[in-house]
């Protein structure tokens, strides 16, 4: 218990250095548009998707370019976290030809931000994962105009590997065992 609370709180400072280092390195022009916060030890970055994309597109606008760059800077620096790249859209039905639905948007969107990352700003890909949420995680009512601005986001989640907190968890039965076969 004692390694996994040291990891825990190792994990929690990094975090909040992540999240210090990425919001001062952020214009204010540029916070109004990405929401950096830590919840439950992992890094949320929320980009708005008018800073990101054109309505009903998934193409990265060249205004984005240097807020993904300081993001890709953060993400270079912490070698050991995996990073989730989550697209939402609101519920409004998408009517473009080429996309079937808000989910399609969704995981496209995510693609495009993954790939920006690994092709422009080196950001290895075998840490990178994309994925697309629709409209079924929204965090805003989508009955009004500014629910629906807040629910059409990307997500960057930054998180610890796993592999190093079960390598801990497996281990601390062990030491458990040694101290009882002591007795």
């Amino acid at each position: 218990i004692k390694q996994l609370v040291e990891a825990k709180s190792k994990s929690d400072s990094l975090n909040v250095a992540l999240t210090n280092k990425l919001t001062r390195s952020l214009s204010r022009e540029e916070l109004k548009d990405v929401d950096v916060k830590v919840l439950k030890g992992v890094v949320y970055i929320s980009l708005n998707d008018n800073m990101l994309y054109k309505s009903g597109s998934y193409e990265i606008s060249p205004a984005a370019a240097a807020t993904l760059s300081k993001i890709a800077k953060i993400i270079t620096d912490y070698k050991d976290y995996e990073v989730l790249v989550e697209g939402n859209t609101d519920n409004v039905p998408i009517r473009q030809t080429n996309i079937r639905n808000n989910w399609d948007l969704s995981a496209l969107r995510a693609s495009s931000v993954v790939q920006e990352l690994q092709n422009k700003y080196g950001v290895n890909p075998s840490r990178l994962t994309a994925g697309g949420r629709g409209e079924y995680n929204p965090v805003a009512d989508n009955e009004t105009p500014e629910g629906r601005s807040q629910n059409r986001r990307t997500q960057i989640i930054i998180t610890p590997q796993l592999d190093q907190f079960l390598d801990l968890i497996d281990a601390a039965p062990e030491a458990e065992e040694e101290t009882v076969a002591e007795e």
